[in-house]
């Protein structure tokens, strides 16, 4: 802390070490180095980038490198993250998502603006743009055959209990027309190529659907986000009355537990490996020729330990099938191996990860409902 005096470096340790000053203010990255002086919160190194771009609300410092006068200490000891999080986080809507220092920017940058900017969280009832039970507007979406992005409307209904888009601007019936208990969205913006990427997966006869789409305004593409879990969250309060709010909050839209390429083959497993994107979404392991394709090309239920399901480190001795990676995964299921290579050992250990934190989890009467999917056959 160059230039600062021996009583205003002790005093700002001090304060520095509370508990409550652990953890980043906005993200909850352990050990923030960076503080506001003019909010009072502790803050990590990617966050104060964000706070610096709203310089008319937050002033951000480093706490190793910069100096800090008595009264910016004093100012950041009366407030620190405690007592500025009771302000700015006050009235968080249960279904809004928090983001972590795991997300993308845009998620990240809209809570932080949301909260200190735009005050959104600091007065009971208050009217929110994604809090209405209807939303509607211009998305661009990509389509399925060309890949090009064009503009769509999209209407979201908690009357309706729905999403749907359309074609064109005055075209009365929707192309398609989405129950919300079955949607999931998720921020995608390297997938996709752009920061407010939004990926809307959605289930059809059991089976996932993808649409991809965006919005040039970060603050909107969020709102969207946003409205689709609020409109999750009052549909599902109604189907199960007797749940609590969290457990309902837990139902709401979910990131993937973990995606990529590997390469697999066919059931009989004497076909060659091919290279495929997959994407594991709780139990739904998917995959497709390309990740921006719109359907599956299968799909496997991965179950508990305890209904036989387990995940072993390379593939059975005598494999037949011809593979060019060498860091083999083996999913055993109650009917059958399904066999998969990784082009390195620490994708082959980060898939294993993600796959045992499943396998572990034990089935829901729903889930195990759902197994039915296990019998989904792995064409090419």
């Amino acid at each position: 802390m160059a230039g600062g005096n021996e009583r205003s470096m002790k005093a700002l340790k001090e304060v520095w070490k509370r508990a409550e000053n652990s953890l980043c203010a906005d993200c909850g990255k352990p050990d923030p180095d960076w503080a506001s002086s003019t909010l009072g919160v502790f803050i990590c190194l990617s966050c104060s980038g964000i706070h610096r771009n709203i310089p008319s609300i937050s002033k951000v410092k480093s706490l190793k490198m910069d100096y800090w006068n008595d009264a910016q200490v004093q100012f950041l000891a009366k407030h620190g993250n405690a007592v500025t999080k009771a302000i700015y986080e006050a009235h968080i809507p249960i279904y809004y998502y928090q983001p972590t220092y795991n997300d993308c920017q845009v998620l990240r940058e809209q809570w932080i603006r949301a909260k200190y900017e735009r005050k959104e969280f600091t007065e009971p009832g208050k009217q929110l743009p994604y809090s209405d039970g209807v939303k509607e507007g211009i998305l661009w979406k990509r389509g399925r055959d060309n890949g090009q992005f064009l503009p769509r409307k999209f209407l979201l209904s908690e009357r309706e209990g729905c999403l749907k888009y359309f074609t064109k601007q005055d075209a009365k019936e929707p192309k398609i027309n989405i129950k919300i208990d079955v949607i999931n969205a998720t921020f995608q913006p390297e997938k996709i190529g752009n920061p407010n990427g939004l990926q809307i997966t959605y289930l059809k006869d059991n089976k996932t659907r993808n649409i991809f789409v965006y919005h040039e305004s970060g603050k909107e593409a969020v709102d969207w986000f946003n409205a689709i879990r609020s409109v999750q969250f009052h549909y599902l309060k109604v189907a199960f009355p007797i749940a609590s709010d969290n457990e309902i909050k837990n139902r709401l839209t979910r990131n993937f537990l973990k995606e990529g390429y590997m390469e697999k083959t066919g059931p009989k497993q004497r076909e060659a490996f091919k290279k495929r994107w997959f994407t594991l979404d709780h139990r739904r392991l998917m995959y497709f020729k390309d990740p921006l394709d719109a359907f599956a090309k299968g799909e496997v239920f991965v179950g508990s330990g305890e209904n036989g399901y387990s995940v072993q480190r390379g593939l059975p001795s005598g494999t037949q099938g011809n593979f060019s990676w060498h860091y083999g995964i083996t999913i055993v299921t109650p009917d059958r191996e399904y066999l998969f290579t990784c082009e390195t050992e620490s994708d082959q250990l980060e898939w294993i990860r993600a796959f045992t934190s499943v396998i572990n989890q034990a089935m829901t009467p729903q889930e195990y409902a759902s197994k039915c999917l296990d019998a989904v056959s792995f064409p090419s």
